[in-house]
């Protein structure tokens, strides 16, 4: 399957299901429960080239950004770009300490790949805070995605199973739980981004799982075997036969998915088909990115260092293709 995100979306429904569909958007601002459409989710792409030992940064800044990217850093001055950067490494340095960690310098990077999923969260923020405050409360979640729902129960009595709101209010109070860290069952921006994106958020990786395997455990056993991997990703004609990717995606299921080789996948399995971590490319650019500037060797980068190295930073993933440095700061 391809590698995605989760995603806000309405599975099919029968007529009569779409006719209560049809009710209930006349009175939800954006309410859609959270519904996952693939599966298998892959961070984005770097290099896993070794990076050259040498003085020239194309190989970075083609490697990472690509040439049409590469030409935004030739946009600024020297001295503009010196000045913006400096400003983007105070963020870097989370615990003002004054020093950049590789720790902290893969968090920064992390949070510049994933960037696409803050932006779509700040897209529908206000459509769920209702009461303006900042913060999104369960109640406030509900009453946006089930409150039509709640109030006409009736209306959805013939909806098909997997469109059953009845079914998909406990798995996202389930989910809100997980991403409301403090347990104040009220969603600061990072905590509603973990919501709605479980897959991007380390501690959310048991739901992700979770989830996963209770929309293909069909048998309810606590399992997915072969049969459950296939149904999930093709409808079969009863009788018809198998295209050939269906036999690719047995043998994938024999071969990789099932690792213990006991005919089915555990959560264990699933996870590391459905959130595969063979290589960290972030912590890899910015192991990267210290050595090559951290000129005493302590193995942390103050702004000077990393501003005496500015051509190479500017290029990098830690600036997020140069567009930091063209951006509202406050933005980041």
């Amino acid at each position: 399957m391809a590698g995605s995100h989760y995603s806000l979306h309405l599975l099919a429904m029968d007529a009569c299901g779409f006719a209560s569909f049809v009710l209930l958007c006349s009175c939800l601002v954006f309410g859609k429960p959270t519904l996952r459409k693939e599966r298998v989710h892959h961070e984005p792409e770097l290099s896993r080239q070794l990076h050259e030992d040498n003085q020239s940064y194309q190989y970075d800044h083609e490697a990472f950004l690509g040439k049409e990217e590469a030409t935004t850093f030739d946009q600024l001055t020297p001295e503009e770009s010196k000045e913006r950067l400096g400003k983007i490494v105070d963020k870097i340095d989370s615990d003002n300490d004054r020093y950049v960690t590789t720790s902290e310098l893969k968090s920064w990077i992390k949070r510049v790949q994933k960037r696409y999923v803050y932006e779509n969260v700040a897209k529908v923020w206000s459509d769920y805070d209702l009461n303006k405050d900042n913060q999104i409360s369960w109640e406030e979640y509900k009453q946006s995605t089930y409150g039509y729902y709640l109030a006409n129960p009736e209306e959805f009595d013939d909806a098909t199973d997997q469109f059953s709101f009845k079914k998909m209010l406990p798995r996202d109070q389930r989910r809100f739980k997980a991403a409301d860290l403090d347990g104040d069952m009220s969603a600061s921006r990072e905590e509603f981004t973990a919501f709605l994106h479980p897959e991007e958020f380390e501690h959310m990786r048991d739901i992700v799982v979770l989830e996963t395997l209770e929309d293909i455990d069909k048998n309810g056993d606590g399992y997915v075997d072969e049969d459950e991997y296939i149904a999930d990703m093709f409808a079969h004609e009863e009788g018809g036969p198998e295209p050939d990717w269906v036999k690719t995606e047995r043998d994938q299921f024999s071969d990789f998915r099932d690792i213990n080789k006991d005919g089915k996948m555990d959560k264990e399995e699933i996870q590391h088909w459905i959130l595969p971590q063979d290589y960290d490319h972030a912590l890899a650019e910015a192991r990267h990115l210290v050595y090559e500037s951290d000129q005493d060797k302590d193995q942390m980068l103050t702004k000077e260092e990393v501003l005496e190295n500015w051509n190479m930073f500017v290029g990098s993933q830690a600036t997020n293709y140069g567009e930091d440095l063209t951006k509202n700061h406050d933005e980041l």
